[in-house]
């Protein structure tokens, strides 16, 4: 049985490094997930100010979150021929952008870079299958020379076709990074019922609520945590038999004094759970 959980915060790398990392500790919280999108920022010089920042404030980062160069359009009708390593026009500068992001997270001593794979076929004959798997393979190398463990966000996938994505890529290094309101806004898995297929591989997770999707073309909502439809006190709590011991990291999709309000709440939701 895994014993108590850390409650994060997903932050963006901007322009102020110190200042993203203090409002980690702002919230009272010690541990983060670290997104990142353009590459050519992820410099030796950059890694140096993000881990003295760290230590400044002591917090953790738990994971590189890796973008990818090139449109993402976040919805049903242009998002699978846009996100991630499924659209072949994009592959090959993605994956040397999501392997720069694996040698960020190296350069940090952080354990796992993640990013969402795409749209990965759920008919195996697909003819776009073959070469995401490639792709991602190309990148699950690098990271397992480095050290690394890459990771899956859910999102756009069944659960049973993340799974199989990863054994067809077979490199012993992959896992997955939980998001529960993305399994209900893109309409693909109850959050509770995918643990049973993804408990065992979970490396991370991100602590958000949303709807189920009812509109054609459009995701589902999301709600600020305890106002969606993942019962966070049962999804806890099985995570956790399943020897989950990593962070719950918060992630809110909009910005400005809202955004902080709806953290702050869903710490004290998380907390007690933990």
């Amino acid at each position: 049985m895994a014993g108590k959980l850390k409650v994060g915060v997903l932050v963006s790398l901007g322009h102020d490094v110190k200042a993203e990392i203090r409002k980690v500790r702002d919230l009272g919280l010690g541990s983060c997930q670290l997104a990142t999108w353009d590459p050519e920022d992820l410099t030796d010089a950059l890694a140096a100010e993000v881990k003295r920042a760290c230590a400044d404030y002591e917090v953790e980062i738990s994971a590189v979150w890796a973008g990818a160069p090139g449109p993402h359009a976040w919805n049903f009708t242009e998002g699978p021929a846009t996100i991630g390593l499924v659209p072949p026009q994009y592959r090959e500068m993605r994956v040397a952008a999501l392997i720069k992001g694996a040698q960020f997270a190296e350069m940090l001593g952080v354990p796992d870079a993640i990013t969402h794979a795409g749209f990965i076929p759920e008919n195996p004959n697909d003819p776009l299958y073959e070469g995401t798997i490639l792709a991602l393979r190309k990148v699950a190398v690098k990271a397992k020379q480095l050290g690394l463990h890459f990771c899956f966000e859910t999102g756009q996938e069944t659960p049973i076709t993340m799974l199989r994505a990863m054994t067809d890529v077979g490199t012993g290094n992959l896992g997955i990074n939980l998001d529960p309101a993305n399994l209900l806004m893109y309409g693909k898995a109850n959050p509770i019922d995918a643990l049973d297929i993804l408990g065992p591989h979970v490396r991370g997770v991100h602590a958000k609520d949303g709807e189920y999707t009812t509109k054609p073309g459009e995701l589902g909502v999301e709600k600020p945590l305890g106002e969606g439809r993942v019962n966070f006190p049962v999804f806890v709590s099985k995570l956790k038999s399943f020897g989950y011991s990593g962070a719950l990291t918060i992630e809110r999709e909009i910005s400005g004094d809202q955004q902080i309000t709806d953290i702050k709440r869903a710490i004290a939701i998380l907390e007690p759970l933990c």
